[in-house]
């Protein structure tokens, strides 16, 4: 009779999708750098959600804790005191897809659940939700292609160095040109994913570069790109963007008043708070594939004028991530 119950149960919460209360669960942000629009944004997608969550006694704390330094090593120890703090579950924005897997281990030997987006780890007990970076870098070659068949010298703009987003989109965009060897990088620079960085970095190599054609990038970087061509009175090549609302605003204004066309595309920032809604769902008792993939966000010149009505100034176009969501990105992967 107890085995009949105890099935009866099962069956029960399976019914209904409910499983484990998590209202009393703790989950936490681990994050290793916050020096740019993207990282703001979504820093404040995760507090909208996580808020949201504890205000409505989904979970009872949902903190998030920022590095003072892009190091793996603070980082690191930041995950363990996480785990002598007692949280449930911790969400890593990685500053190393490989660096932090010891602490990530001590996390769900401890119980914890862990749960890596945006700059993900190989530690098999994480769970990782991306978007192709790879393919984000060799489709801005592909489009650029389009574009310029003729081909000419690019100039690449790259993140922050050693860190797995940085060396995936620059791969990607490695691939994009042996499929398209009628361009060469003639340069590249790192911008730190940031506009002030990239103008300054670019200024520095504008004048040791022959004429460019195109500019590839990996998001933050477009805007001040524009302004160091400008400042250094050289035409503005094809630059491709990465959805931040002041460089798309530049786009409108140049596509107003001399036809400038581009594309835009990048990891929408609210992939945070699909991030905590996942983290939720494994707490409460949901089979979750250990890899989740999410598609990037791409601005056309058809849809700019939409897309950045709707973006604050200053923030990044984003796509929102609410519990039902969660659940459907979820069911998707099974």
């Amino acid at each position: 009779m107890k085995t009949l119950l105890l099935s009866a149960a099962a069956i029960a919460m399976a019914a209904t999708g409910a499983q484990a209360d998590t209202s009393g669960k703790r989950i936490a942000l681990s994050n290793n750098y916050a020096g740019n629009s993207w990282r703001q944004a979504m820093l404040e997608a995760w507090e909208d959600a996580g808020s949201a969550a504890v205000d409505n006694g989904i979970v009872a704390a949902a903190d998030a804790f920022t590095t003072s330094e892009n190091q793996a090593t603070e980082q690191a120890a930041q995950i363990q005191n996480m785990i002598l703090q007692g949280y449930d579950a911790i969400v890593v924005n990685a500053a190393s897809p490989t660096a932090l897997n010891g602490a990530i281990k001590e996390a769900c030997d401890a119980g914890l659940t862990v749960v890596s987006f945006d700059g993900i780890v190989t530690e098999p007990c994480a769970w990782r939700i991306a978007v192709d970076f790879n393919e984000m870098g060799r489709l801005q070659v592909e489009y650029l292609a389009q574009r310029i068949p003729e081909g000419g010298n690019l100039l690449e703009i790259r993140g922050l160095a050693g860190v797995f987003v940085d060396e995936e989109i620059s791969a990607g965009i490695q691939q994009g040109i042996e499929e398209n060897p009628q361009f060469t990088i003639s340069g590249s620079v790192h911008g730190d994913w940031a506009q002030d960085v990239a103008q300054k970095a670019v200024a520095g190599i504008l004048p040791s570069l022959p004429e460019v054609v195109g500019v590839v990038t990996q998001g933050g970087d477009g805007y001040g790109t524009a302004r160091a061509f400008d400042a250094a009175g050289r035409d503005t090549p094809l630059i491709v963007l990465g959805n931040r609302q002041d460089e798309m605003l530049w786009w409108a204004e140049q596509r107003d008043a001399n036809g400038y066309e581009t594309m835009s595309l990048s990891i929408a920032p609210g992939v945070a708070s699909l991030a905590f809604w996942v983290a939720q769902q494994i707490l409460d008792g949901a089979e979750v594939p250990k890899d989740l993939n999410v598609p990037f966000l791409t601005v056309t010149q058809d849809t700019l004028d939409d897309v950045l009505a709707e973006t604050p100034e200053g923030s990044v176009a984003s796509t929102t991530y609410e519990q039902a969501d969660a659940q459907a990105v979820i069911e998707a992967a099974e």
